[in-house]
């Protein structure tokens, strides 16, 4: 898998990972941003809530997309945001998972630990989006 980068106004590059069509994608997608986000130095406990809404997300666009197609990750200003897409038109809903079942808690987890999330339609299907509170390491508490 390659990543590559581009720049968005205001941010440092936006990573892109192209995803494997299979279920590797959630551990390679969280590799990835586990990699991206030692790289821009960014530290603290959010880290690991954007790991696991990175596993949650590439788990739905391959369960309910119709094909995981990539990831993108942007940081500007303290606020980092994943995108994952897929070709899928159906859109995600938030719901109330039973006591009892022992799946559907992703949108779940990703609404608890993001400062907001959502998706969008795109050329080809659609993305689904979080945005989280990511500081640098240097960055005063």
């Amino acid at each position: 898998m390659t990543m590559s980068r581009t720049r968005s106004e205001g941010s440092l590059p936006v990573v892109s990972l192209p995803l494997p069509v299979d279920v590797t994608a959630p551990a390679v997608a969280r590799q990835a941003v586990r990699t991206t986000l030692a790289g821009l130095d960014l530290d603290g406990p959010a880290v690991d809530d954007v790991l696991l809404a990175t596993s949650e997300l590439v788990t739905n666009a391959f369960e309910h997309g119709e094909k995981p197609d990539r990831l993108e990750v942007e940081y500007a200003v303290g606020r980092l945001t994943l995108r994952v897409f897929d070709s899928g038109s159906g859109r995600p809903k938030l719901k109330e998972p039973s006591p009892m079942a022992a799946r559907s808690r992703g949108l779940q987890l990703v609404h608890a630990l993001s400062e907001d999330w959502g998706h969008e339609l795109c050329s080809g299907g659609k993305y689904v989006w979080a945005v989280f509170r990511v500081d640098r390491a240097d960055t005063p508490a």
